[in-house]
């Protein structure tokens, strides 16, 4: 049975998340008439489906991709490069450097224009927003302008509110976000110029650091990401990736099944 209501995922998001086609590219498909779900040529992009359903595409079936089916890559990404598909402004992004092969694959989360470092991307969407929405660490090298203070250092070890858009995104809505304890921190450089810091944070809020340091009146000139759930860029050149060793699929299949586990439990006693 097709869900046109709220269950299920949209079609386009389904024949993404489980073929190499984008979102886009399955639009143009449904609106063509090239989509059937469950014997029938659906034509309206509001469909909804779930993995019951039988969903053809070009006359192929779209089989749901299982959490254990995933290819994972870490990816530096330099300065200069934005983390999207297409940018209308002409900008460069990630999919104009990275090899033909990882078209389809998704980012795990986000490194802004100006920053750079490891981003691992995958071919299985669902893996992505598992990881995305986990606390798994993340470790950053940053250069700020100016000095590490105290008033840095206890809201580093407490947490904090902060409130207005100081280093936010120009077109961000969000005029108020809450910082948990980072995991950790180091103070490698500390002078009135600028100093040098590594931090391991569990969040992933978009642009967090550059607001964290803003609220300090530090601007960051450097932000770099290093490590992501224990998986780590090493001497990975700028520009190039690589695939995740055995141990790390390991650890990653070990992470995932104690995700569903939890989420599985909190189903049964909600």
């Amino acid at each position: 049975m097709i869900k046109n209501q709220k269950s299920g995922a949209r079609l386009n998001k389904f024949i993404s998340h489980n073929t190499k086609y984008s979102r886009r590219e399955a639009d143009k498909l449904i609106a063509e008439g090239k989509v059937e779900v469950n014997g029938k040529v659906v034509t309206d992009l509001a469909t909804r489906v779930t993995r019951d359903d039988k969903v053809k595409v070009n006359g192929r079936f779209v089989r749901p991709k299982a959490l254990h089916e995933m290819t994972v890559v870490a990816y530096h990404k330099p300065k200069g490069e934005l983390v999207t598909k297409k940018d209308p402004r002409g900008r460069k992004t990630i999919y104009d450097s990275l090899p033909k092969k990882f078209a389809h694959f998704v980012p795990v989360g986000r490194l802004d224009y100006a920053s750079e470092g490891l981003l691992l991307l995958t071919d299985n969407p669902r893996v992505a927003d598992i990881l995305m929405r986990s606390n798994l660490e993340r470790v950053y090298n940053l250069k700020i302008r100016g000095s590490v203070t105290h008033a840095m250092e206890k809201a580093m070890q407490e947490g904090i509110t902060i409130k207005g858009k100081k280093g936010a995104h120009e077109k961000s809505t969000i005029d108020e976000m809450a910082f948990a304890p980072f995991f950790a921190y180091q103070i490698l450089k500390n002078e009135p110029n600028y100093s040098k810091i590594r931090v391991a944070i569990g969040e992933g809020k978009n642009r967090e650091l550059r607001r964290f340091f803003a609220h300090f009146d530090r601007e960051v000139v450097d932000l770099h990401r290093v490590s992501f759930g224990g998986i780590s860029l090493n001497n990975l050149p700028k520009g190039k990736t690589r695939y995740l060793s055995q141990k790390e699929y390991d650890d990653l299949h070990a992470f995932i099944n104690e995700q569903l586990e939890a989420e599985q439990k909190n189903k049964e006693r909600a």
